[in-house]
């Protein structure tokens, strides 16, 4: 299609199209062969180039040849043309069509360059509004992670009980915030890993539900949990006293009773040879815990928001107050009393 309109364009029309499109393709390919050190864009732009510098020759040697027109030719060749000419006009007279050594009227060269300058407007604003128009194919621009769809298996019997507990899909929607980021004091960061489960708590036969979901950003990672069972938050406190928990602090959080305490997680190396290392489970970075009741009475039942990162480093303790104030209330609680 693009070599048939070539083809039968004027010439005034097709050679400055040309040399639009040839300096176009040619500069940019030549950008980005220098920005990016790219010696087969470079290639491509010398050709576009030279194509260009081909075309301007030929519209240069054409108004030259119109600027200094051949020499009249003699008269008896004028008296010829004369004759020819008049019998045209006899014939269009007659309403004949002109014959075949008739000469055809030549395009005025004003229309043709007017018309040039139309279609190589058209095309540039083309270029120029398609990025606008046209959806990008390569966007670079870094997405946070979302919770993973729902899974289509049947949930634990735990999680059937009435009042249902809240499942691990609920969890993620309440913790993968748009805000999480923000509340953990790195607000340029994004959401790069997502996940939940719907679990039961160990050694209990599978009769509690423990649902759990975990985002992880470049500096931190959050894990939040709820365990479903009639253990109190100071009964727990007791428990973490007898453990290795550090820097125990109670305090109240949405009105529940709370506490703060540290402890290390669990790192675990996979050995894929012999040379592997012979402690699969070893001890990994300081985590910080807010652990909050889930009612005013502290009846049973708590949540769990665990904070750390892989250089050891905690956000202060009001971080993890603030994220519990923004999360918890999300969490559909049928349980509250």
């Amino acid at each position: 299609m693009l070599g048939f309109l070539l083809r039968f364009l004027p010439f005034w029309v097709r050679e400055p199209l040309l040399i639009a499109v040839g300096s176009l393709f040619g500069v940019r390919l030549g950008y980005f062969a220098v920005s990016d050190h790219d010696l087969g864009a470079a290639g491509f732009a010398v050709v576009f180039l030279l194509f260009t510098a081909i075309r301007v020759h030929a519209v240069l040697r054409a108004l030259r040849a119109r600027r200094n027109p051949p020499p009249a030719a003699p008269a008896e060749e004028a008296t010829v043309d004369g004759g020819a000419q008049a019998q045209a006009q006899a014939q269009a007279a007659e309403g004949q069509a002109p014959g075949p050594g008739t000469p055809h009227k030549e395009p005025h060269v004003w229309g043709q360059a007017v018309a040039a300058v139309a279609v190589v407007g058209a095309l540039v604003a083309a270029v120029w509004a398609a990025p606008h128009v046209l959806p990008s194919s390569d966007d670079s621009t870094a997405r946070p992670a979302s919770c993973p769809a729902a899974e289509p298996k049947e949930l634990p019997q735990a999680y059937q009980q009435t009042p249902r507990p809240a499942t691990g899909d609920e969890l993620c929607k309440a913790l993968n915030r748009p805000d999480l980021a923000e509340l953990l004091g790195t607000p340029g960061e994004t959401a790069t890993t997502v996940s939940r489960t719907n679990n039961t708590a160990p050694l209990t036969g599978g009769k509690v539900a423990l649902p759990e979901a975990e985002v992880g950003f470049g500096t931190y990672t959050v894990h939040l949990s709820a365990t479903y069972n009639e253990l109190s938050t100071a009964q727990y406190v007791k428990f973490m006293k007898f453990g290795n928990e550090k820097n125990i602090k109670a305090l109240t959080v949405l009105g529940r009773p709370a506490v703060l305490a540290s402890d290390h997680t669990m790192k675990i190396n996979i050995s894929l040879g012999t040379g592997g290392s012979a402690r699969p489970v070893e001890q990994g970075p300081l985590a910080r815990t807010l652990t909050v009741a889930r009612d005013r009475q502290d009846r049973g039942g708590y949540y769990e928001i665990t904070v750390w990162s892989t250089s050891g480093a905690l956000p202060d303790d009001g971080v993890l107050v603030g994220i519990a104030g923004r999360v918890l209330p999300a969490i559909p609680d049928r349980l509250a009393r």
